[in-house]
């Protein structure tokens, strides 16, 4: 990916708006490291051997479980992609082989529960036997602590709480030996790099102690100052009003997932609840995604970085489908149903259908973001304050939806390691031509710094209905949304010492055609008018709409010159 300018100079910058705690954290960590003290702390060690999960004798709930047995007929191998299996993990480089994020998804030993839950249902299907043999070969090709798999503190944490609900759905009770081994390998690697986890004020910083918590429950160990580590990631990275620091729709439901299963675990268990403000803070976090989500089919917008993770998916919607990770966490965090009452992962859990439904909200705002409903349709912009590293240049991006149809479009996130023929696309995808936004001169507000870092955040703020941004030249925009029934209009305000600026709205394919104002389709009408003559073009332009995927999709451009100071968007849905 392309870093712009002076690298430390940027760097600078951006330690600088992070502030001291992550900075401090990070090279706590890089010293740890040039010291050795983590590789000391992960010796190589024997792996670990079956038994590793009881044997089951509970019957199924009363679901359809031939999803769960389809799932489990079709595993694919466990695999290292082009990574040293051999060398230590903290000696990796994680990049140069190629893009390690599907290696670890792979490796997340998502099958355990699915096999626990297999095994519930068919008892004579030997889905036991081949959940042993998976962690076997699993352990055996991935000795501790060996290559990719041992790389990542949060990977051995997502694990971790797959074990944990893959013991309790084949039975919970006695943790067998070879169980016991592989949580002591997973709780010994979160421990070894604590500062690198909480300098990421991201998901990092939750799983992570998430993870710990689960390997002190199986382990007979107090769990008590690993849920108040948690509860304080918690307090530090979810807001009040429920936004979370990584503005993502899917990092959010990863987030979501994480709590959802140590809460279910912590109850499973008997441990105390979590200390507070933990229980509200993910009660709010859960309303922030229901507001976001299709209703009909669980699909969510492309917000911030969007590779696709799934974590305990029981209900096996998919990345696409989030309705069974929030009907779950609805009913753990609100004590309320999504209106998904027939979710067969609830089912499994034995969580039951509240009587209560979570309300909807026609307009709200939280840290990061604020968003409209009616009518059928729902939109969300993206805002200030950048109090944490933003993942993209998204500010002020406008993500619209009629129903299940995306008609303004987040760009979606290609990779984080692309191979060298595609790094030029996933760049424009996470800069800020890649999003609903305006962007001056077609000169990048926020320069990368690094592969996850950049710099010279924009100063942001709140409007009565939408927000503004200001870049590092005293470029402003401002944006807000008005309109009644299903029109919308969204006002952008344009000032400063800016020649040019460019607003892209990024459409979904469809059948469109120019119209002299914008362009029609059977999805809708865009039409665009500036204070001064306006350029309009619709132009193929890509998107991911899932990670490792690229494809075309048409983007209208309204292109002014100086003096215009406003544009205006009018979108009239069918």
């Amino acid at each position: 990916m392309p870093i712009h300018a002076s690298r430390p100079l940027l760097l600078a910058d951006a330690a600088w708006r992070l502030g001291a705690r992550p900075v401090t954290l990070l090279l706590l960590h890089r010293m740890r490291v040039a010291l050795g003290r983590p590789q000391r702390a992960l010796p190589d060690g024997r792996p670990a051997v079956a038994p590793f999960l009881p044997e089951s004798a509970l019957p199924p709930p009363a679901v359809d479980g031939t999803a769960v047995l389809h799932a489990v007929a079709a595993l694919p191998p466990p695999t290292h992609g082009r990574f040293d299996p051999a060398a230590h993990a903290l000696a990796l480089d994680l990049f140069a082989p190629g893009d390690v994020r599907p290696v670890w998804e792979a490796n997340r030993l998502a099958e355990i529960p699915l096999l626990a839950m297999a095994q519930r249902l068919d008892p004579g299907g030997g889905h036991g036997a081949q959940a042993e043999a998976r962690l076997g070969a699993w352990c055996a090709s991935n000795p501790p602590f060996r290559g990719p798999n041992w790389a990542c503190g949060q990977e051995a944490a997502l694990r971790a709480l797959h074990l944990g609900l893959g013991h309790a759905l084949a039975g919970g009770g006695a943790v067998p030996a070879g169980l016991r081994a592989l949580l002591r390998a997973h709780a010994r690697r979160i421990a070894a790099t604590r500062a690198y986890a909480a300098a990421q004020d991201n998901n990092h910083a939750i799983s992570e102690p998430a993870g710990a918590f689960a390997c002190a429950l199986l382990l007979g160990e107090d769990p008590a100052p690993h849920a108040a580590a948690l509860a304080a990631a918690v307090a530090r990275l979810v807001e009040p009003a429920g936004g979370f620091a990584p503005v993502s729709t899917g990092y959010h439901r990863l987030l979501l997932d994480v709590l959802a299963v140590a809460e279910w675990l912590r109850r499973f268990h008997g441990a105390p609840p979590f200390p507070a403000p933990l229980p509200a803070r993910a009660a709010a976090a859960t309303r922030w995604l229901l507001r976001l989500h299709d209703p009909a089919t669980g699909a969510l917008p492309r917000l911030g970085h969007a590779d696709g993770s799934r974590f305990a998916d029981l209900s096996l919607g998919g990345a696409a489908d989030a309705r069974g990770s929030l009907e779950r966490a609805a009913r753990l965090f609100l004590g309320a149903s999504a209106e998904h009452r027939g979710d067969p992962g609830c089912a499994w859990l034995d969580l039951p259908v509240p009587g209560a439904v979570a309300a909807g909200e026609a307009r709200w705002c939280a840290a990061g973001s604020r968003g409209w409903a009616r009518d059928g349709a729902r939109a969300v912009l993206r805002t200030g304050p950048l109090r944490f590293r933003p993942g993209q240049s998204d500010l002020l991006h406008l993500d619209l939806w009629d129903g299940a149809v995306n008609l303004l479009r987040d760009g979606g996130t290609l990779s984080y390691n692309p191979a060298p023929a595609q790094r030029a696309a996933a760049a424009a995808l996470e800069d800020a031509g890649g999003h609903d936004a305006v962007v001056f001169d077609d000169r990048e507000p926020m320069p990368r710094a690094g592969r996850f870092l950049r710099a010279r955040w924009p100063a942001t703020g709140l409007l009565p209905e939408g927000a503004w941004s200001r870049d590092r030249r005293g470029n402003r925009h401002a944006r807000s949304l008005s309109g009644e029934g299903r029109c919308w209009i969204v006002t952008d305000t344009l000032s400063g010492p800016f020649r040019s600026a460019a607003l892209r709205w990024r459409l979904p394919p469809a059948e469109w055609r120019s119209t002299g104002s914008g362009v029609a389709s059977a999805l809708g009408r865009v039409s665009v008018a500036a204070d001064a003559p306006v350029e309009l073009s619709l132009a193929l332009g890509q998107e991911a709409p899932r990670y490792g995927e690229l494809r075309e999709v048409p983007v209208l451009c309204a292109r002014v010159a100086r003096p215009a100071t406003r544009l205006v968007t009018t979108i009239e849905l069918p």
